[in-house]
Formats: structure tokens, C-alpha cells, sequence
């Protein structure tokens, strides 16, 4: 059963990889909603590589962030479903 006036809409769930940074130093690569990371890493860039490998894998969106929580830039590896439209 949907929720009252939420029929016909089909809602459509992401899933996602996020880079974000460790309270005790270095990175995590963590999928979304996850309690423990699912990498742990010394540089961002080691833990984009690896991001970028699971994201491509398993199909996900990889969401970067900054040190102060500030997403980046997306990077989606699945069935985007807001794909970028291109500007003319």
C-alpha cells in the first residue's frame, strides 16, 4: 500500500558509495545507510580509486566529500535515474 496521495509514483532508490572522511584520520568508502565502512584508507585518492572500482562493480553512484561534509562530484556507475541533460 502507498502512502495517502502517493499513487502512481514510482520511486526510485539510489544506491550509493560515499568517500567521506575518518574522525581518526585517512578515509572510508562506506555504501549508504552503512554503520561500518567498507574500505579504509590513508589519502582520498586511494580511497576514490577504490570508490570508483566498488562503484563500477556493484552498479552505484559514488558521492565524494570534503573534510567539512560538502559533496562533491557525483559519479554515477549505474542506471542513473536523473541523468545530466545536455545544454545547448
Amino acid at each position: 500500500m502507498l502512502p495517502q496521495g502517493a499513487q502512481g509514483v514510482k520511486v526510485v532508490l539510489r544506491k550509493e558509495h560515499h568517500v567521506v572522511p575518518n574522525p581518526d584520520g585517512g578515509w572510508d568508502v562506506k555504501r549508504e545507510n552503512a554503520k561500518r565502512a567498507s574500505g579504509h584508507y590513508e589519502t582520498k585518492k586511494e580511497a576514490m580509486d577504490a570508490g570508483r572500482r566498488m562503484s563500477i562493480n556493484q552498479g552505484t553512484e559514488l558521492i565524494p566529500h570534503r573534510k567539512d561534509g560538502v559533496i562533491q562530484r557525483p559519479d554515477s556507475h549505474g542506471n542513473d535515474p536523473c541523468p545530466p541533460k545536455d545544454r545547448q
